[in-house]
């Protein structure tokens, strides 16, 4: 029973990082998001991770290595449209 509510609840928190994920794919625009919470929320996250994997804890590492990936690939958008603001270049095709 432990295990299925540590499941659900990776599911439930690592989907919630979806949306955003598709909109940020979906638009290019990272504007509205902070760079430094995903730096520090990306770096928590691998932390997570880190420890999920030392304890071996399924719902720990899924959770977190799906969040990693969604948070890593809103992140790269974000420092790709700021470096390409700094250097004048549009950020993405359209």
């Amino acid at each position: 029973m432990t295990e299925t509510i540590g499941l659900f609840a990776a599911f439930l928190t690592t989907l919630s990082f979806l949306p955003q994920a598709i909109l940020v794919l979906r638009t290019g625009d990272t504007r509205s998001i902070s760079l430094a919470m995903y730096l520090m929320f990306t770096t928590g996250v691998a932390a997570w991770l880190a420890y999920g994997v030392m304890i071996a804890s399924v719902p720990v590492i899924a959770a977190n290595f799906v969040t990693l990936l969604l948070a890593t690939l809103i992140l790269s958008v974000k420092v790709r449209d700021m470096l390409a603001h700094r250097t004048g270049q549009p950020a993405h095709a359209a």
